[in-house]
């Protein structure tokens, strides 16, 4: 690991990346601490400290959303812009034309989706902005419109310091910069157990027990992130004028977790729906409903698995086109052994991906319910480890190790000579 690093501040091209990506992240925290004008930041962080909703979204933007700062929605609408695009591309057929049309439909798709972030963010921010309006200084129209445009401003910035880091540094800007908010949380978290120690509220052995669960989940993670199910393909011998072509066995790689952390995403924000509603109505059976849904009760709890479960099936059948796989393997001249062409092979690719999946939608499950376990064994509370933000933390650092490991070998690469 360490001859690894070593060889990144050796070559110049990967080390001017490595530089310009902590740049772009030392902007991202700088402005997670300018507050948006015309509030009150200290009424705004006692709601932050009642709520597992605004502590979630509150690691996700780094701590800008408690600090009520303009980067406060950091960049969930364009990840919500994203999800909303590719979810088109099935019922779309001009979105799923220009998505098979290289870099010219992909520059159509990114236009696509800064203008969908433009206008999810300002509606998103005139919500945030209304149900905050008590925090507000001089709750008005002009107030509400200027903290509105504070927020969306934030983001659509956020969203270009992505594109650089992507452009000129390492690995996906965006979901390095979700990557950077969510780390950026750990010192904060280590800062409350310290504090239960001093307390007396845990002891050392409730510390250590939740190091080694915290490590057991990151081993887990990896194990199930990195792996796939791999069906074997033969391509036939064909000749093509004087070239003769095929010969070959290769392997489809299905990924057991491809929906990834989309499902924990959507059922997350459904179920907290109602939470929401009721932390800002005051009307009687409306908090009783709330009251319902809030974290960790048995409805919730249960309608939570259900939907991570029914959402991970959902968006795998959306994202991996099954049918198109099997025409694709028909068309070069393959076969999966044993297997006719055509509809055998769909059928058994599609019972394949529907195992698998499942495997993988209990995973997310488990993942998902792993805080609320965790709290419950060390008696350690407070602290967002696990579920989507263990899944984000682990999958970007895999990716980007991914990129800088291809990279390094590039630069190494020695020629045939030697």
């Amino acid at each position: 690991m360490f001859a690894a690093l070593a060889n990144i501040f050796r070559i110049t091209e990967l080390r001017q990346k490595v530089v310009f990506t902590l740049a772009m992240f030392i902007v991202f925290r700088a402005g997670t601490h300018i507050p948006v004008p015309g509030v009150n930041v200290a009424m705004i962080e006692q709601l932050f400290q009642s709520g597992n909703l605004f502590g979630l979204l509150d690691m996700f933007s780094g701590g800008a959303l408690s600090k009520f700062s303009i980067f406060a929605m950091s960049i969930t609408p364009y990840i919500n812009a994203s999800i909303i695009l590719q979810l088109l591309k099935v019922v779309v057929p001009t979105l799923e034309q220009w998505s098979k049309e290289g870099v010219e439909g992909q520059k159509k798709v990114t236009q696509l989706t800064r203008g969908g972030t433009v206008l999810l963010g300002f509606i998103q921010a005139l919500g945030m902005a209304y149900g905050l309006r008590s925090a507000i200084n001089n709750p008005g129209i002009m107030s509400i419109l200027l903290i509105a445009i504070s927020l969306t401003a934030g983001t659509v910035f956020l969203m270009w310091i992505g594109e650089q880091i992507t452009s000129k540094g390492i690995g996906n800007g965006i979901s390095l910069i979700i990557f950077a908010g969510i780390v950026s949380r750990l010192p904060d978290g280590m800062h409350v157990i310290f504090q239960y120690l001093q307390s007396g509220t845990v002891n050392i052995l409730n510390v250590i027990l939740f190091a080694v669960i915290a490590l057991a989940m990151i081993v887990f993670v990896v194990a199930i992130s990195q792996g796939i199910r791999k069906i074997p393909v033969q391509y036939a011998k064909r000749v093509v004028g004087r070239k003769m072509y095929g010969g070959h066995t290769s392997y489809i790689p299905l990924k057991v977790n491809q929906a990834g952390v989309i499902p924990i995403i959507f059922a997350s924000s459904v179920l907290m729906f109602p939470v929401t509603i009721g932390q800002f109505v005051d009307i009687p059976w409306v908090k009783t409903v709330a009251g319902w849904f809030a974290w960790g009760t048995p409805l919730q709890t249960t309608l939570y698995v259900l939907m991570i479960l029914f959402f991970t099936y959902f968006y795998t059948a959306v994202s991996v086109n099954i049918a198109e796989m099997s025409d694709n393997i028909k068309k070069y001249g393959g076969f999966i052994p044993g297997l006719r062409p055509g509809k055998p092979t769909t059928d058994y690719l599609d019972k394949i991906m529907s195992r698998i999946t499942l495997a993988g939608a209990i995973f997310l499950a488990l993942i998902a319910l792993m805080p609320n376990v965790v709290g419950w064994i060390t008696g350690i509370e407070g602290i967002y480890f696990g579920g989507t933000a263990l899944l984000i933390v682990v999958g970007v650092a895999l990716d980007t190790m991914k990129q800088v490991e291809s990279l390094v070998l590039m630069r190494h690469y020695q020629g045939f000579m030697k």
